[in-house]
């Protein structure tokens, strides 16, 4: 059903709830400019006399109309599908609309964060309604202009027309519009009539990324700016005993060498210790430079001894910590339907498996940096943070300031996938910046990005089920973890509500590795795990794999209150569109495939892995995919992303390992971890529901199935279960990269 497009709109909510999503970088220039052999030069919006119309839009009066996108783009395209909710309600053409990333506001704008796959789900109807207000204070104007009633204008790419025939341009009421009263209602356009939403669009910054021009962090630069590369401890769990600095201050670019950490410490000793942080509070070296590259010799040329400060762990003691906590009684309960044990006991058959995944860093493109100017009368903050707003309270806090001191402004990211939620970088720099009183920039490399930060942590999950007269019965998950508290909503996921007898138990030991949310977070293990379980479920209960989620989701359809966070007829009907575009169990020979529905991030997903055996190795040759996502705002961007995820999430769940020996990683470059190569990518096919439900996240959904969904079909074709990754080691075979 399509709500009403009816809202209430108060002038007090205006400009701030218009403010939820969006996301990017500063830049004008007309779309498809890159794609045009006559190209033209981008516009100077500078040099356009705007009128402020509010904290999204700014008209010309050549009627050139620039949108704002105030959240951050970490290369989920909000920073074009954002300004296109806006467009479509401004009713303009998009050939006109540019795109500028707006600065950290929170007077204006709400939730500027990038995770979760949660911008547009939740600037869905506020910014329609901004569009949607400004073209009626628009329209409003050029009535007045007219001496006519408003309801007898329509508007087409941003030109007014009366009931005469007579027509304004938008630029030609601007100045007036802009200052009536905000109207208290407004309708939104039916989706049917949508001529924006739904058309595949181009990146915005495309131009700029494939011509190489400053758009992200790393690219930020201002005169007489300094470098800084930062020295922390080779292992968790060691602080800085003492250090030589002789070697390093003689090298030709290096400015000086100072220790940072005694802020971060006395935040974290008054109990003010923000999630953001997941910082050591050891004590840091850095070397100031001319050069990024001077930065570096002279971090290399550093001399610095360290001393144990909590115990040093090891992959090998953390599998012990892990299978004593799952086959231990010390668990916190999430969710319990029926009687688990009652069911087991009197079951035919019990199955158990237990699913084993390491940490896993987050590899992001781009490395960590970030840039501070630190002076006694403010603090100017640029660079990639997926939080920026926390990231602006924690620095205040840091330094002593008043918020309002504090400035940030955001840039394009290269690659986010919840590492750069965590604000430790930026707080590296504001310290920095605040003891030398001069404009830096920190620049992370490759090996400190890996040996010294945030990880996605190990997990053991245990599921057990029950079988009785040919039917399931019970279901228990356990799942142990190392500092994980992102249970959220796991407990009401599929397949809560379609088993009698249910329960989720959690438990986890506090380790000093850093540990956080890593794309997909809670789900991107979990739905490998459980999903591979249903493989072996439908197997010992000689069911089709289709007909046994069928069923289950009919048991959930058939349950007044099944405390669901997933909705089971939206979770068929993917299901049902990935069997038939898969064309499952009708593939030729030597074609295996496997299946995995999955719910997670407010979105519907199933796929289908298609794989090959050459030379007794696996090869993923096909993945099939179907979504529901609600509307699909921009196609070209959601099938990328769609995409992206089921790559990255084969990648990791085959290949990608990461292990520690007395608190040091074992991996610091890709030459000695691997994430997929181009030759191991499959083709994917991408099928969205077609839908008029308000729409949700695309950026996380799609990577949880796709690991089981290819262990399940590397089962069909060599007999072995995978229920430990990386799988690929687990196989016990070598495969010969392509390309």
């Amino acid at each position: 059903m399509i709500p009403s497009n009816k809202n209430t709109f108060s002038r007090r909510s205006f400009l701030k709830s218009s403010a939820l999503a969006g996301g990017g970088m500063i830049i004008g220039f007309n779309l498809f400019n890159a794609c045009r052999f006559d190209v033209k030069p981008s516009i100077d919006l500078s040099q356009l006399n705007y009128n402020d119309f509010n904290a999204f839009i700014k008209i010309s009066p050549e009627g050139k109309v620039t949108i704002f996108s105030p959240n951050p783009e970490i290369g989920q395209g909000v920073k074009t599908s954002m300004p296109m909710i806006i467009a479509e309600e401004l009713e303009v053409a998009w050939d006109d609309v540019y795109v500028v990333q707006a600065p950290l506001d929170t007077k204006n704008y709400t939730r500027q964060v990038a995770g979760g796959s949660q911008s547009i789900r939740h600037g869905w109807t506020a910014l329609r309604q901004t569009g949607a207000t400004a073209k009626q204070m628009l329209v409003n104007a050029a009535a007045a202009k007219w001496g006519v009633e408003a309801s007898e204008c329509t508007v087409k790419n941003g030109v007014i027309t009366n009931a005469k025939g007579e027509t304004l341009g938008y630029g030609d009421v601007v100045s007036e519009a802009a200052v009536l009263e905000v109207p208290e209602n407004v309708t939104l356009k039916d989706p049917k009539d949508f001529t924006i939403i739904g058309q595949g669009k181009g990146n915005v910054d495309i131009d700029r990324i494939i011509t190489g021009k400053p758009l992200f962090g790393l690219d930020y630069k201002v005169d007489g700016m300094l470098y800084a590369s930062v020295l922390r401890p080779p292992a968790f769990g060691q602080v800085l005993d003492s250090y030589d600095a002789s070697a390093a201050k003689s090298l030709p670019g290096v400015v000086d060498v100072i220790t940072i950490g005694k802020k971060v410490r006395e935040f974290q000793e008054a109990g003010k210790n923000n999630w953001t942080m997941q910082i050591s509070s050891s004590d840091k070296v850095v070397v100031i430079a001319k050069t990024t590259w001077d930065a570096f010799k002279g971090k290399k040329a550093l001399k610095a001894t360290w001393k144990t400060d909590t115990p040093l762990e090891s992959t090998e003691k953390h599998d012990e910590i892990l299978l004593d906590l799952l086959n231990g009684k010390d668990f916190n309960t999430r969710r319990k339907d029926g009687d688990v044990k009652k069911a087991f006991a009197k079951a035919d058959k019990v199955i158990e498996r237990i699913y084993e995944s390491p940490f896993l860093p987050h590899n992001t493109l781009e490395p960590m940096n970030f840039f501070a100017n630190v002076t006694d009368d403010k603090v100017e903050l640029v660079g990639p943070v997926q939080t920026p707003q926390a990231a602006q309270t924690v620095v205040a806090e840091l330094l002593g300031r008043d918020i309002e001191t504090v400035h940030l402004d955001m840039t394009r990211m290269g690659g986010g996938f919840g590492r750069r939620l965590y604000g430790d970088f930026v707080y590296e720099a504001a310290e920095i910046s605040d003891a030398i009183r001069k404009p830096i920039k920190m620049v992370s490399s490759r090996e400190d990005d890996m040996t010294t930060g945030v990880y996605r942590p190990a997990i053991k999950y245990k599921i057990a089920a029950s079988i009785k007269d040919g039917k399931l019965t019970g279901y228990h998950l356990k799942e142990a973890a190392a500092n994980s508290n992102m249970y959220g909503l796991i407990p009401h996921f599929f397949p809560a509500g379609a088993i009698e007898n249910y329960q989720v138990d959690t438990a986890n030991y506090q380790s000093n590795i850093t540990t956080g949310a890593w794309r997909a977070p809670y789900t991107n293990f979990l739905a490998s795990a459980e999903q591979s379980f249903f493989d072996e479920i439908a197997e010992a209960l000689g069911v089709d794999r289709v007909k046994l989620h069928m069923d289950l989701l009919d048991n959930v359809k058939m349950n007044p209150e099944p405390n669901i966070e997933y909705d089971p007829e939206r979770l068929q009907n993917v299901l049902q569109l990935a069997v038939k575009k898969s064309n499952w169990g009708k593939t030729e020979a030597g074609v295996y495939q496997g299946l995995s529905v999955y719910y997670c991030h407010n979105t519907h997903v199933a796929e289908v892995a298609d794989i090959t055996m050459e030379n007794g190795v696996p090869i993923v040759k096909k993945v099939t995919c179907a979504i529901d996502c609600g509307i699909v705002v921009n196609p070209l961007g959601a099938i990328n992303q769609a995409k992206g995820g089921i790559l990255d999430g084969i990648g990791h769940a085959l290949y990608s390992d990461f292990g520690f020996i007395d608190g040091i990683p074992q991996s610091n470059n890709f030459n000695s971890y691997q994430l997929i190569r181009m030759g191991q990518t499959p083709k994917v096919d991408i099928h969205f529901i077609e839908s008029d439900i308000d729409p949700t996240g695309l950026g996380e959904p799609t990577l949880p199935p796709v690991g089981a969904a290819v262990a399940n079909a590397i089962y069909k074709a060599t007999g072995k279960r995978l229920t430990k990754q990386p799988y690929m080691s687990n196989l016990n075979v070598e495969e010969k990269v392509l390309g």
